[in-house]
């Protein structure tokens, strides 16, 4: 193998020698060739507006009732649930053993030495060492488990997660999960997203977002059994996304006082309506249940839906580049330092897709959110490439966590892979490789997937950290769980943890099938790692 003279730089592609040519877009993204919304209007029809309100509320109550006769759902503040947001590292990322630790029966139940040099990791950073120069964080024999769930005490992933949300670590706990997963493909059906929402999570404004346009929102599809096209993800990589989404046109440009932007949203609402054939004199007279009736209640409800966001985002800024608690100095009136600096976050793509899924989700304007990051098929011949990807995706995980709380709201996150990679032993001693196994090869048995939980209101009712084992050789034991040879499986494992913090597993049985119909509770119980927030 021909010697490396540079590492490869975060956005730089991955070229393969044991791998085909790059085809399809799932290609390129895994091998980092690719980095990581609707519109209303108004006229000018001026004679026709209804009064402006004095302040916004809901919308006037022959709106509200017209809503309500045709089943239109409008926006609010979300289904009630927990924020949900997942990481989707395209290509086969390194999750096990030297981010996340992994052991027999128990994290801390060690593997043994020639287990952890397949996962990366050297005979003198193995954990139960002795580190001769410990962290602030590190329980000084290469663990950390300052965020309840244990991880190795360089990891890549900890580090950038620390950086971005040192402070709330006594609020912060989760699991891992061993679980094989094919490698170097989206058919893995590794995302819950439609699955989350079938247990409720919901926003103000749409249920599901993410940051590839595709059935699942991410790279790996969501398990066939869940999708509902009526939820498909509408697709958030940028901040403009965002603006769009809840965008009145030129009307906040034109109108100053918020109200007037709401007067003609709802009054075009209403001439619409009339055009349909709805009158005042009384809503039954024009219902039937024809396709007709069909087709013109989707577009009342349409214009309704135009008017509601109006209402509640008229002279609201909701762009994250303008959100001083996410970039620094871009807000006066906010003295609080933002988790981005400008310079990061106008220089990275991957910081600014992250900013707009986590307000979105956060916020409560979207249920669920799937963040897509390409390039994590790193078996380079070295270990900096990895590392240095690995620490940029966990300094935006660690972002999720800390705008969660600066907003004072839980949140679940939870990061996948399709596949792993493994370790032949030999060494990168340069600066960012920090003397750990290159990867070499990719190596499905060594996959994982793990979820952080951030609880404002105090620790994380944690029950275990860890859901199936790994084998001493650093292998997924496959009968160590449901989950570990079955993804589908997996995703009704991270589901019904969800619904444990959200105080629903009673309902999981109702909704989900993978495990038995219906599951007994002993059963359920041995797969839960969390309990309900309070």
């Amino acid at each position: 193998m021909a010697k490396r003279t540079r590492n490869l730089r975060p956005d730089e592609p991955l070229y393969h020698q044991d791998h085909p040519r790059p085809v399809t877009r799932r290609d390129f993204l895994r091998q980092g060739f690719l980095s990581g919304a609707g519109m209303v209007m108004g006229g000018s029809i001026f004679s026709l507006f209804a009064n402006p309100r004095a302040a916004q509320a809901a919308l006037s109550s022959d709106l509200d009732a017209l809503a309500t006769s045709i089943g239109c759902s409008l926006g609010g503040v979300g289904g009630g649930k927990i924020p949900f947001i997942c990481f989707d590292l395209a290509g086969g990322a390194n999750i096990a053993g030297s981010n996340v630790l992994v052991g027999r029966q128990t994290q801390l139940d060690v593997l043994s030495t020639a287990g952890y040099s397949k996962l990366g990791l050297p005979g003198d950073m193995i954990p139960g060492g002795t580190e001769a120069t410990p962290t602030a964080t590190s329980n000084g024999d290469f663990t950390d488990t300052s965020l309840g769930l244990a991880f190795h005490s360089d990891s890549a992933f900890l580090r950038g997660i620390l950086e971005r949300a040192g402070t709330r670590v006594a609020n912060i706990d989760g699991a891992v999960i061993p679980a094989r997963s094919d490698n170097d493909t989206g058919n893995n059906p590794h995302n819950p997203m439609y699955g989350i929402a079938r247990a409720g999570a919901a926003g103000g404004v749409v249920t599901l977002i993410g940051s590839r346009n595709s059935d699942s929102g991410g790279n790996s599809m969501a398990p066939a059994s869940m999708i509902n096209t009526e939820i498909r993800p509408t697709k958030v990589d940028r901040p403009s996304d965002v603006t769009g989404m809840v965008d009145t046109g030129n009307l906040t440009g034109i109108l100053s006082d918020p109200a007037d932007v709401v007067a003609v949203m709802e009054s075009v609402a209403r001439i619409s309506n009339s055009k349909l054939g709805w009158t005042d004199t009384g809503l039954a007279s024009t219902i039937n249940t024809g396709a007709d009736a069909v087709v013109k209640d989707l577009v009342r409800c349409g214009y309704l839906k135009a008017a509601d966001i109006a209402d509640r985002f008229a002279g609201v800024n909701i762009d994250p580049s303008l959100d001083g608690d996410i970039v620094d100095g871009v807000d006066p009136n906010n003295p609080a330092t933002g988790i981005f600096t400008q310079a990061e976050f106008n220089g990275d793509g991957e910081f600014r897709k992250t900013a707009s899924v986590m307000k979105m989700v956060i916020d409560g304007h979207a249920g669920a959110g799937t963040i897509t990051m390409g390039g994590f098929d790193y078996h380079t011949g070295d270990r900096a490439t990895g590392e240095v990807r690995d620490l940029r995706a966990g300094r935006c995980m660690g972002a999720c966590l800390e705008y969660a709380a600066r907003r004072g709201v839980p949140l679940m996150l939870y990061v996948y892979s399709d596949g792993s990679l493994a370790s032949n032993g030999t060494l990168d001693n340069s600066v960012d490789g920090r003397g750990k196994g290159v990867w070499t090869g990719d190596n499905s048995s060594t996959a994982a997937s793990f979820f952080l939980v951030y609880n404002p209101a105090g620790p994380v009712p944690s029950i275990r950290q860890q859901i199936g084992y790994f084998r001493a050789d650093g292998s997924v034991e496959t009968a160590s769980s449901p989950a570990a040879n079955n993804v589908n499986l997996l995703v009704e494992t991270v589901i019904l943890n969800y619904m444990s913090l959200n105080g629903d597993v009673a309902n999981f049985g109702n909704l989900f099938t993978g495990f038995g119909n219906p599951p007994s509770q002993a059963f359920l119980n041995s797969l839960l790692a969390v309990d309900a927030l309070p």
